[in-house]
């Protein structure tokens, strides 16, 4: 990554929930996007293949009431931030049994920044004094999603 792009990453973490976060977080950023876009479309592919379809749309996307709202938080941040085009980068996935449709792909870096606005806030709900996350806070919150989503 870019220079650039973890000075965005740090800019996007300090707006979003007041966190200092550094490039040696960004291994553990990208993990988690990574995992957590995977997992949605794990359950995207099941839902398509439930009603006969062979490509993922966006609807198939199991998009809660919650992560809605973070994706469109993390739209108005992004104005300020501009951290869209790097998670365009970070936006891929692994081959799947039913393919993404392409409205669902050009979905992915706003879903993918509303999963980072909710990782920010979570870091502060179960710490709210944290300002530089470490190894285990980022464990606690990953624990989180993964029951979650």
């Amino acid at each position: 990554m870019t220079v650039m792009s973890v000075s965005r990453f740090e800019r996007f973490f300090r707006v979003a929930a007041g966190l200092d976060v550094d490039k040696n977080d960004l291994k553990r950023y990208s993990d988690f996007v990574d995992a957590k876009l995977y997992d949605l479309l794990i359950v995207a592919q099941a839902t398509a293949k439930a009603n006969g379809r062979d490509i993922v749309r966006l609807s198939d996307l199991p998009i809660t009431k919650g992560l809605q709202e973070s994706i469109h938080r993390f739209r108005k941040i992004d104005d300020e931030v501009e951290l869209k085009p790097i998670l365009e980068q970070l936006a891929t996935h692994p081959v799947l049994d039913r393919q993404p449709d392409e409205e669902t792909e050009s979905a992915y870096p706003e879903i993918i920044g509303g999963l980072s606005l909710a990782l920010a806030h979570a870091f502060k709900i179960l710490h709210p004094d944290l300002k530089n996350p470490q190894s285990h806070h980022w464990d606690q919150v990953r624990e989180v999603f993964d029951l979650l989503i």
